[in-house]
């Protein structure tokens, strides 16, 4: 059976934007976990948050898609990626993490990706932001670019 990574949602977006600086560490990254026959894999949040992201205004830091482009941005992403999320004791594992961890503000999503990995067992993530996850164990954080 393969590995499993989970990729963090900055990787879903800057795989989406050829013109972004990142766009070729990600791609080249991707492309060497799937020769290695890794899984890729992302959870329902990626989705929710590639949304937000894709079509909130270029002025607000977004990527100013339409829904209909972002729809079917999510439909390239999902032929690469496996869904892994079904949330079955993911809420019960965030609350844990949270709350031992001492977790406040927009890192309470990190600790939700934490969680689904710690319940379906993943313990890779490829990620531009590494800091974000070093409080968890057990989580062994992949940069693009050490891929």
């Amino acid at each position: 059976m393969p590995s499993s990574v989970l990729a963090d949602t900055n990787i879903l977006l800057r795989v989406v934007q050829p013109a972004h600086s990142q766009h070729a560490v990600t791609s080249s990254a991707l492309d060497k976990l799937l020769l290695q026959n890794v899984d890729l894999c992302i959870v329902t949040q990626n989705l929710v948050e590639f949304w937000a992201v894709a079509t909130r205004p270029i002025a607000n830091y977004g990527l100013g898609m339409d829904p209909p482009v972002a729809s079917d941005e999510l439909k390239k992403l999902r032929s690469i990626f496996h869904l892994v999320d079904g949330g079955v004791g993911i809420a019960e594992a965030w609350e844990k993490l949270v709350s031992d961890q001492l977790v406040s503000g927009k890192q309470a999503h990190d600790a939700r990706l934490a969680a689904a990995m710690g319940v379906y067992g993943i313990q890779q993530l490829l990620t531009f932001n590494g800091d974000d996850f070093k409080r968890y164990s057990g989580i062994t954080v992949l940069h693009p670019a050490q891929v």
